[in-house]
């Protein structure tokens, strides 16, 4: 049997070679689908929606996974579905319609009984008539969801009152397949308001609705570049760090639009987003997204770019990533097991164009994985701070934490709990149950900036984390805190690991690329410095946040596999710092001989 490592490497090597069509599965794909549902069925319970033979959608996976609620051993046995299913399957067929492929509404992770959905953006009027071009002027590819017939522009003029009510009943389906799966907030991802090719509206949005169907949701337009904006990534070195996207040109149309509620509680001038380069504008907008799900205790979130396979895996991913790292979801896979899944369920079975990408030079899919060094720290966790109420510190309840929430020495029983983090719900947050109408509670941005604004400071290719994470926030200034002298010693892994100071072959990559047997501490950590040992010997331990752990060992697995099988390619003759420094970690090996150091 194919070790983990191995498995990854195996996975990858077949999404390098061929886009996923549901009804072209090779042996290898289907064992790449069981193995989903397999991991899928370690933390829940779940329901399928069926698409066998890609009836429903050419480039989803056969068999699509509801999650229903987390499971745990002792009830294993009972399953009681909350949903009708059959309802659900005929909401979905009734819906695909709505959508640019018919990449319909689909749950795919689920928070604190809270589904994060993806899909396309919203068709326009010609798709709905089906055209044999359509997929050509998109990108050269096929698709079977859809009869063959003439291309139409969605022009306005030519819209009469029976169209008007095809769309009232096709959106009006997508309504419902939303509000069934009580997705209140709608995020989208597009540059422009609706996608255009060859002066042809071939796509819209819900943002531009005319007869605003989708007045009853919260809409945020947060623009983020497409897929052929990483191939200047790529050009770069696969340096992220300065660059910056041409909000200047001609296409780019929609703006940065956020509701009041959610920008105040974040701490980031949003009025600047058109100055933030790609690290920025990730981290920026990965907050914003956890934000959303962790502040509102019952409603959903979609997200969507305009075919839902680029952007949108790439939001979906990260957000799965960095909530597995707080064992908010997926708690019992350990690093290989949530790498294995996130690339084959959201990437692969979701329709990527990995080896279209590759051969374009376009890298999305590795700037995701390599990503992770950007989110390790605890700005973006979602796990809510404790604060203590006794006033006296003892050893057996005093934390690490705790030393590092505390605002002075002088009043040792308040603990600091004012900064601004993920968790913190504004005074208007109430507003969203409430359908107060955007237009009324939005921030809206569209500052077109000069080139010569545009380029930020650049720093160092070789930089860490901490030179773009939450680049808004100072430090409080308080003084350490004595260490009580019974604390135990700060231990690298989590209680009960099997990770120790011998922990086998695992290595940490640090997020400036070298390796090393312990990973330097983020500036921006909640524990920024050492504890003595208490040991005889003396030494000093650094505290490894386990978030950080769990991230950096998913990024090593990918970055090892990666390079086993699709590899790095360097722009120049001499590769940059940045590449090396990848190069480097790959050829020596990164010690992936044990997988089960880390869970």
């Amino acid at each position: 049997m194919a070790s983990r490592s191995e498995q990854i490497t195996d996975l990858i090597c077949v999404f390098s070679k061929s886009q996923y069509r549901a009804k072209e599965v090779t042996p290898s794909v289907e064992r790449i689908e069981e193995h989903c549902l397999e991991l899928f069925d370690r933390d829940y319970k779940y329901s399928i929606i069926h698409n066998t033979n890609g009836e429903v959608c050419g480039h989803y996976p056969r068999k699509i996974v509801f999650l229903e609620y987390e499971s745990s051993d002792n009830i294993k046995e009972s399953f009681e579905s909350t949903v009708q299913i059959s309802k659900l399957q005929d909401l979905v067929n009734r819906s695909k319609m709505a959508r640019c492929r018919g990449r319909f509404v689909c749950p795919v992770i689920l928070y604190n009984g809270k589904h994060v959905c993806r899909s396309s953006t919203l068709a326009g009027w010609g798709e709905l008539y089906g055209r044999t071009g359509y997929n050509y002027i998109f990108s050269g590819g096929s698709d079977d969801t859809f009869g063959d017939a003439e291309v139409v522009p969605e022009d306005d003029c030519a819209v009469g009152n029976n169209d008007s009510q095809l769309f009232d009943k096709v959106r009006g389906s997508d309504i419902k397949l939303l509000k069934y799966l009580s997705v209140r907030y709608i995020c989208d991802l597009m540059v422009e308001n609706k996608k255009v090719k060859f002066g042809l509206n071939v796509t819209s949005s819900e943002k531009v609705d005319k007869e605003h169907r989708y007045a009853d949701f919260t809409l945020l337009s947060v623009p983020y570049p497409g897929c052929e904006f990483f191939r200047e990534y790529k050009d770069r070195d696969y340096t992220a760090e300065g660059l910056v996207f041409n909000w200047n040109q001609d296409y780019v149309d929609a703006p940065l639009t956020i509701p009041d509620f959610f920008t105040r509680n974040l701490n980031i001038n949003w009025s600047e987003y058109q100055s933030w380069d790609l690290v920025q504008q990730t981290q920026n907008y990965l907050k914003l997204l956890l934000h959303i799900i962790n502040s509102d205790d019952e409603n959903g979130l979609l997200v969507h770019c305009i075919s839902g396979w680029d952007r949108t895996p790439l939001f979906v991913s990260l957000l799965r990533l960095s909530l597995w790292a707080d064992r908010a979801v997926h708690a019992s896979l350990d690093p290989s097991e949530i790498l294995y899944l996130t690339i084959a369920y959201d990437w692969f079975l979701f329709g990527h164009m990995l080896p279209d990408r590759l051969s374009k030079g376009e890298e999305i899919f590795f700037f995701c994985f390599n990503f992770l060094k950007h989110i390790v720290c605890d700005t973006f966790s979602v796990v809510k701070k404790q604060r203590r109420k006794n006033s006296q510190f003892k050893d057996a309840d005093f934390t690490v934490d705790d030393i590092f929430q505390l605002k002075d020495t002088s009043a040792p029983s308040s603990l600091h709990a004012e900064a601004t983090d993920l968790n913190t719900i504004g005074s208007q947050a109430s507003n969203v149950r409430k359908g107060i109408p955007l237009s009324s509670h939005s921030v809206h941005w569209k500052r077109l900036i000069a080139s010569e604004e545009r380029m930020p400071n650049v720093k160092s290719s070789s930089s860490s984390s901490s030179n773009h994470s939450d680049q808004n926030v100072t430090g409080t200034g308080s003084t350490p805190l004595a260490v009580p002298g019974r604390r135990p010693i700060v231990e690298y892994a989590r209680p009960g690991s099997s990770m120790s100071t011998d922990y086998g072959s695992w290595q940490i990559v640090s997020g400036c690329g070298s390796i090393h047997d312990r990973p330097p501490v983020p500036s921006e950590s909640p524990l920024p410095f050492s504890f003595q040992d208490e040991g005889p010997s003396g030494r000093m331990c650094t505290f490894v946040p386990d978030r950080q752990v769990r991230l950096e060992a998913v990024r090593e697995l990918f970055l090892a596999a990666y390079s086993s099988t699709v590899g790095l390619k360097s722009s120049s003759p001499s590769p940059s710092s940045a590449i090396s420094g990848l190069l480097e970690q790959f050829a020596r090996g990164v010690g992936l001989r044990g997988t089960n150091g880390i869970i």
